[in-house]
């Protein structure tokens, strides 16, 4: 930096007094304050510093009007060089982000429902099954045998009913004989019925379409109703996940959000929606659940895989968002950004603007409050200027 001579004779006549008082201070301050500490005299030692700290004072003032005066005279001083960024609208989509399993309502262990020892098994491990389909056979202890004597009983019974029932038609007979056949009838009817459905307990059929997991038991093992597994089959085209929310999203995750989902092992991205929100909020983990349906055509996604989740639960069409780096705090704890500005002189300057936050995604922080569209805001040198500080915009 170089000084005009008149610049040169102000900055003289300002340092004289300062270098003056700074040689008289420098020159006793070694002797007179180790006399004064060798004197052991607390008042003196009390005055003393009283002394040097009314010293210092004097020279900080000193140099305050020195770098005032610097300051104005000097034609080089330095301005910060800053970049800005203007404000514009865009539309914002806020997302929570969540982890949740995969899972199928159609995933179950069979078990059988008659005691016995597995007399058959019909199918055989990845093996497609329909709804419906016959697995496996239990045997049935010869209740076949007595449905076949059942069934003939009852085609007797029959017989003798529609026999009976002709003869009362034709008022031949008594009207008890006629209801004794009719019940009869009607009784051994509902017996091979019962019968049927205690035989058709022996056989194990598929309760939905799906893929034969495993099988756990094979032919000739001895099986306990509802005790014994037999099989696994999970079908792959209905998968859902599901995934705890916690309970201050209970005003805006519900049914029918749009999320995405991203399962990472398979590298595979999904758009869905919400399609069932839980209405109980659960006491220990303050979370409710929810679940998103996921298609599955290729078949590779399996059940308890682990997928993370974007749940869409926020939407401005014109938000105006920022870097959250470009926000600062004032003392009293509210937020602000620095516009630029021109002040009186026409100079280009720093204004503080107080702002209004929302929600946060990623860097970026929207201004509910506090900026408008087309406002020119300080981006790199924000955190180096102050209020109505003059600046260079370096682009």
């Amino acid at each position: 930096m170089y000084l005009t001579y008149s610049n040169q004779r102000i900055m003289k006549n300002l340092l004289y007094p300062f270098l003056f008082l700074l040689v008289i201070a420098c020159g006793k301050k070694e002797s007179s304050v180790a006399d004064t500490i060798a004197s052991k005299d607390i008042t003196s030692i009390r005055a003393k510093k009283k002394e040097l700290i009314a010293q210092q004072q004097q020279l900080t003032n000193q140099i305050e009007q020195l770098s005032a005066e610097i300051a104005k005279l000097d034609p080089n001083k330095k301005v910060p060089l800053v970049t800005t960024l203007t404000v514009k609208d865009t539309l914002f989509n806020h997302f929570i982000e969540l982890q949740g399993n995969v899972q199928t309502k159609q995933n179950l262990v069979l078990t059988p429902e008659f005691n016995g020892i597995l007399t058959n098994v019909y199918v055989k491990e990845g093996q497609y099954v329909k709804k419906g389909q016959l697995l496996a056979k239990v045997d049935d202890g010869g209740l076949s045998q007595q449905l076949a004597s059942m069934e003939v009983q009852t085609a007797l019974a029959k017989t003798t009913f529609e026999r009976q029932e002709r003869l009362w038609n034709q008022k031949i007979g008594s009207e008890i004989q006629y209801l004794q056949a009719k019940t009869n009838y009607e009784a051994q009817t509902k017996a091979v019925e019962q019968m049927k459905s205690s035989i058709a307990k022996t056989m194990i059929r598929a309760p939905f379409s799906g893929v034969i997991d495993d099988v756990i038991n094979e032919k000739g093992s001895v099986v306990a109703a509802g005790a014994t597994p037999i099989f696994r089959i999970v079908n792959l085209n209905q998968m859902y996940i599901q995934a705890e929310v916690p309970e201050r999203f209970v005003g805006t995750v519900s049914k029918g959000i749009p999320v995405k989902v991203t399962i990472p092992v398979l590298g595979k991205e999904i758009d869905t929606k919400v399609r069932q929100a839980g209405n109980f909020i659960n006491p220990e983990s303050r979370t409710y659940s929810v679940e998103i349906p996921v298609d599955n055509k290729a078949k590779d996604i399996k059940p308890n895989l682990t997928a993370k989740l974007y749940l869409n639960d926020y939407v401005n069409k014109k938000a105006i968002l920022v870097p959250q780096s470009l926000l600062s705090e004032n003392a009293e704890g509210a937020q602000y950004v620095y516009l630029i500005d021109k002040n009186t002189k026409g100079k280009t300057i720093a204004s503080q603007r107080i702002v209004s936050t929302g929600k946060l995604q990623g860097d970026l922080i929207e201004i509910t409050k506090g900026l408008t569209t087309n406002d020119v805001i300080i981006e790199e040198g924000a955190r180096s200027v102050k209020n109505k500080q003059e600046v260079n915009i370096l682009n």
